[in-house]
């Protein structure tokens, strides 16, 4: 969708969007369409509150097929993140009116809130709600699913938004190459072609992308990602993504995502309904590629790990078995009780592995690792473990300004023997249902080696959405890019 800023109105458009607040007050210029818009709202008893959309077609004094009037509600009350809402909801409307283009004459009476930020997150949510997964769509489906194609903001600073804007479309182009990843199909997507897939689209931009195959993770000593991939034919990989855009003697910071390109459950079968959506058990290392994408993409001035640990999951001959004891690269061993449980498994050496390579300040790990933190939390919040006090809170903060929120999840002494083993040094779940998350995250803190700060992101419940959120259509969600952007952004940039 093609975005625009202009300082003065221009062409016809399909539709002509405006708005009101709740005290009644206008904000566009034709006078002839004001009293028309002003008697329609009368009509439908629209009292411009916050988010409300009304849709009037075709008026006589206007050369459009819709006016679209969007509710402020009281100016005073307006925050930044109402304006990607806004933006979220009308593009849907827009859609729905079959309009293809539109134009909008921004509001210019705002308190306390920038102009150009203002229209720049409107036209954010609106382009991050216009996404669609269709490459298999026939034409005519396509056409069916959206018809907007472009918008123009008639806004006084019209300079400043466009820059402003530039940057976020940055991030969104970061966000659709996420949702691409988690929407793909897996007899497309699998641990070779992913890792095609971060070369092709992040070496151009001048990250160092680094493929380590089968023979390379035995000569590490990775048994326990090679034990999530033995029961596919699709080789197991690791992926490191090294951007320099810090200092010299910048240190690292690193990103680590869970790639299970599939999973079956592996010989601890799933059940088969539902089985179709662990195509996107990826989502952890999708998100870091996103993530590695913008901030090469904008020149973020830090020095920035990236870790996919990609495998399949499949039940086979050569898959491995609940019981089996395999060797981590930390030398630790562990005994696999179940072997759904298998993010972890990979994990723990591509954690081990960043730590050993690239030393790093601090370690952010994603993953839809566990359905537990999905019970806890829905699908309203990731749930956050750490071993620090302020990465959490520096977390937490960037979510909230870009609307990914966190909820930190507590560690506990108990939840970490709950996972030692009588013949290994640990086994790979807990001793029952209590407290799954939390026995997971434990597990992955048994590799942080001392002195490196950790955080872990369980996005289970986040990564996918069945109903439509703001900026979010069903299915993939990218959660997780501007929440990190964000962050690197305030408090990693020197």
């Amino acid at each position: 969708m093609k975005i625009t800023f202009e300082a003065k109105s221009g062409h016809k458009q399909d539709a002509f969007v405006v708005f009101v607040a709740e005290d009644g007050k206008l904000d566009f210029f034709d006078k002839k369409m004001k009293v028309a818009v002003k008697r329609s709202m009368q009509a439908a008893a629209f009292s411009g509150k916050k988010g409300a959309i009304l849709a009037i077609p075709g008026l006589a004094e206007t050369n459009t097929s819709y006016i679209i009037v969007v509710g402020l509600g009281k100016l005073q009350d307006l925050k930044l993140n109402d304006f990607e809402k806004i933006g979220s909801a009308l593009v849907k409307e827009l859609n729905a009116r079959k309009a293809v283009s539109a134009q909008v004459i921004f509001c210019d009476k705002l308190k306390n809130i920038a102009e150009d930020e203002a229209v720049s997150r409107m036209a954010t949510g609106m382009l991050l709600n216009s996404y669609r997964f269709d490459k298999y769509m026939t034409k005519k489906l396509k056409e069916k699913k959206s018809t907007l194609k472009s918008v123009r903001f008639i806004v006084k600073s019209a300079p400043a938004a466009r820059k402003k804007f530039d940057t976020s479309r940055k991030v969104t182009d970061a966000v659709f190459l996420t949702r691409d990843l988690v929407s793909e199909a897996p007899n497309i997507l699998y641990p070779k072609s992913f890792a095609d897939i971060i070369r092709r689209e992040l070496s151009p931009l001048g990250i160092e992308v680094k493929i380590l195959n089968r023979k390379d993770l035995k000569k590490l000593g990775m048994g326990a990602l090679l034990s999530v991939g033995q029961g596919s034919v699709r080789e197991e990989k690791l992926v490191t993504m090294q951007y320099r855009g810090g200092k010299k003697n910048q240190k690292n910071i690193a990103f680590v995502g869970k790639g299970v390109t599939f999973d079956t459950g592996g010989i601890s079968l799933k059940p088969g309904a539902g089985m179709e959506k662990m195509k996107y058990d990826m989502a952890g290392a999708a998100v870091v590629t996103g993530l590695m994408k913008v901030l090469a993409a904008r020149r973020a001035k830090a020095n920035v790990i990236g870790i996919v640990a990609l495998a399949e999951n499949m039940p086979s001959g050569s898959a491995a078995r609940p019981g089996d004891i395999v060797k981590t690269m930390s030398g630790q061993t562990v005994e696999i009780h179940n072997t759904d449980a298998e993010g972890r498994m990979v994990l723990c050496d591509a954690l081990w592995y960043v730590q050993e390579k690239f030393k790093p300040s601090h370690i952010v790990d994603l993953a839809t690792l566990t359905g537990s933190i999905v019970i806890a939390l829905g699908s309203e919040y990731a749930g956050m473990f750490s071993n620090d006090e302020q990465l959490p809170l520096h977390l937490i903060s960037a979510g909230k300004e870009v609307g990914e929120e966190l909820w930190q999840m507590p560690l506990n002494e108990v939840w970490d023997k709950a996972i030692d083993s009588t013949v290994a040094d640990m086994k790979n779940i807990g001793g029952g249902r209590e407290a799954g998350s939390s026995t997971a995250a434990h597990f992955l803190k048994r590799f942080i080696q001392k002195g490196v700060t950790w955080a872990h992101l369980d996005i289970a419940g986040m990564a996918w959405v069945n109903k439509e959120r703001t900026s979010v259509p069903k299915g993939a969600s990218g959660f997780g890019v501007r929440l990190l952007d964000r962050y690197v952004a305030e408090y990693c940039e020197k």
